[in-house]
């Protein structure tokens, strides 16, 4: 059986070591750096399957880095790991795409705890089944960015429910009206026009993909609009 792994980012030595062999004997595979520069590198050839990152690193910030795991396409939990306590600074750390906020110190029992809690949470997610697919293009609904070949589309929410949409009958036209009502119709105040809207976010961030001979979105006169691509 593989072990779970985890890439520890921590330059606090005493810390980077109890996690170290702690999380060792518990069964996990670990990587620990203690530098932003380290963690992308290991990042470039590496995969690991969730990321315990310090806030304050002394080249660089927790949160930034965790931007940039994210833009990457790295879809596994992110529990960061700070001695900074306040509301804001846990705001923070959740908007930058972390999935926990664990203040120092910590009661290394309930750290694993809450690790394995967010691993079992992916899994019920499904993030290990099967990604949406039309045409070459996958859709991560996870970290909401839409690949094909080398190209990264990074969505909304919403532009990433209309693109599913699309993909669930692809080179098939819908109508406004349906899209409107499976995106929209519990939202008061919205109109069709709302559509048409968010179809032009959505090409504009499929640009690059279709460039590259991805779909696109197609407008079908008196029909809809559809993901269009060639067989």
């Amino acid at each position: 059986m593989v072990a779970v792994a985890i890439l520890v980012v921590e330059d606090d030595p005493d810390i980077g070591a109890l996690l170290d062999r702690g999380l060792g004997a518990a069964g996990f595979s670990v990587s620990w750096v203690d530098t932003a520069d380290g963690a992308l590198q290991h990042m470039s050839t590496a995969h690991p399957n969730a990321v315990l990152l310090d806030v304050m690193l002394p080249d660089g910030s927790g949160n930034d880095l965790c931007r940039s795991f994210r833009q990457k396409g790295f879809a596994g939990p992110i529990l960061f790991l700070s001695a900074k306590d306040e509301v804001a600074d846990r705001v923070d750390g959740l908007a930058a795409g972390g999935d926990d906020y664990i203040v120092k110190p910590f009661v290394f029992d309930e750290l694993v705890a809450r690790l394995r809690a967010q691993l079992m949470r992916r899994a019920a997610m499904g993030e290990a089944a099967k990604l949406p697919e039309a045409g070459g293009m996958v859709l991560d609904m996870v970290t909401r960015q839409a690949r094909y070949a080398d190209v990264t589309a990074k969505l909304t929410q919403r532009e990433c429910e209309l693109l599913s949409l699309f993909m669930e009958s692809p080179n098939k036209p819908i109508a406004r009206g349906d899209i409107f009502d499976r995106l929209w119709l519990d939202q008061g105040g919205a109109s069709l026009n709302v559509v048409d809207v968010y179809i032009g976010y959505l090409r504009g961030k499929l640009g690059d993909i279709t460039k590259v001979g991805g779909p696109s979105i197609g407008t079908v006169r008196g029909r809809g609009f559809m993901l269009e691509y060639s067989s």
